[in-house]
């Protein structure tokens, strides 16, 4: 595809310095965190600089000026994605708080003993975490999808499970972090539904780097964060059906959430304020909305095909070198994420050295311990990809882990 990765670079002020003060920096840990472009630095630097004040309850020129820029960013999101409606997008902390959200307010009402839930064994911990603990209250029943060997989710045993009756709800990465998988989840969400079932999804790793139609894939939840997709952190999304959504009780009280206070007690505002108590991260939520203008600028169609074509020449490069496991599907299946081990060679070590050569990758569990578990290792190295990568980072990458070898053999 024509992609012009330069003149992408050049909006990314981090990219143009030199790591420990000697080498480039190649930024290879973008499933963790992207970098941000220069606009929407500037966003959050305006409105500080010019427009500071909390939004909603203001009648002065400040706050109406946040208000209109908060209120727009929600807009913009919700074309993003295709929601429906504005009121169906919650802005929340990150894709971690979106799935809480569900799971206290959605999940404490309507799950009860006898019930199931559908995870899958290569979740992120924030997917994971907050359903086992509802679980120990509730009484529910929490089953996970297996991995197979060529690090797909086993649709058969979901369709098995589905016709087994009381599953309430299937939650699913539609990306996952660590092996890069992308998951079928308009065909799981048809399966679920076909059961009475509902599905949430955990979009962190999908929306940054695909176009996404929550209307087409039919999911009930989608959770983000705006983090990994070129925005600020400590601000994600939640979108929810509109129906699902006002029949939720809220999760937290406070200001702005509620139409009315009484002693005796209260009444909740409309969609989606019922859901966003106290003052909210005003200068997160615009910075994401230009965060979504930088991206739908690129185009994510041309976005993805990009970071396909990148994803298989770095899996192809690594193939090359001995010793080295890369875990997960071929390029077709994957998102832009290359977990690996390397010998006897503790990912940790590998990190540290790539890192003395400027190149920032991941080591750990990732947040995906049960996975790990699976694939019988404690910890993978990880890169991972994005708009403003090159092949020739992932030559220096390849480079580099060469060097790692010679030096643990020597």
């Amino acid at each position: 595809p024509s992609w012009d990765v330069n003149t992408i670079r050049a909006e990314f002020p981090i990219l143009h310095q030199m790591h420990h003060d000697q080498v480039p920096l190649i930024y290879l840990d973008n499933a963790a965190s992207s970098q941000k472009p220069r606009m929407v630095i500037d966003a959050l630097d305006d409105y500080y600089r010019r427009y500071n004040a909390n939004v909603h309850r203001g009648v002065h020129k400040l706050s109406e000026a946040a208000t209109e820029a908060y209120e727009g960013a929600r807009v913009k999101i919700k074309k993003f994605i295709n929601a429906g409606s504005k009121r169906e997008i919650i802005f929340t902390r990150g894709t971690t708080e979106s799935i809480n959200l569900v799971a206290q307010t959605w999940g404490r009402t309507n799950l009860k003993p006898g019930d199931v839930v559908i995870s899958s064994a290569m979740e992120h911990h924030s997917n994971i975490v907050p359903w086992q603990i509802l679980a120990q209250e509730k009484g529910f029943t929490i089953k996970y999808l297996p991995v197979t060997g060529a690090g797909l989710l086993d649709l058969d045993v979901l369709r098995g499970w589905l016709t087994e009756g009381n599953v309430r709800l299937v939650t699913v990465m539609h990306v996952s972090n660590v092996l890069g998988t992308v998951n079928p989840v308009a065909e799981m969400a048809k399966l679920a539904h076909e059961a009475g079932a509902l599905i949430l999804v955990d979009g962190a790793q999908s929306i940054p780097h695909m176009p996404i139609d929550v209307q087409t894939l039919d999911v009930d939840f989608f959770a983000f964060s705006g983090h990994k997709m070129v925005g600020p952190t400590g601000i994600g999304i939640l979108y929810g059906k509109r129906h699902l959504l006002e029949a939720m009780p809220p999760w937290m009280g406070g200001g702005d959430m509620i139409s009315r206070v009484r002693l005796d007690g209260s009444t909740w505002n409309d969609l989606p304020y019922k859901f966003e108590a106290g003052t909210p991260i005003i200068a997160g939520a615009i910075g994401l909305g230009y965060a979504v203008d930088y991206l739908t600028s690129l185009g994510m169609e041309s976005v993805h095909a990009y970071e396909q074509q990148l994803t298989a020449y770095a899996l192809d490069r690594l193939a090359e070198v001995p010793g080295l496991t890369v875990y997960g599907p071929d390029a077709s299946q994957k998102g832009a994420v290359a977990a690996f081990s390397y010998g006897t060679i503790h990912p940790h070590d590998i990190a540290q050295m790539l890192d003395a050569d400027g190149i920032a990758v991941r080591a750990g569990h990732h947040c995906a311990m049960p996975l790990h578990d699976q694939l019988r290792c404690g910890a993978t190295a990880r890169a991972s990809f994005y708009i403003y990568n090159t092949t020739a980072e992932i030559d220096a990458l390849i480079e580099a882990l060469y060097k790692v070898k010679q030096a643990f053999s020597a």
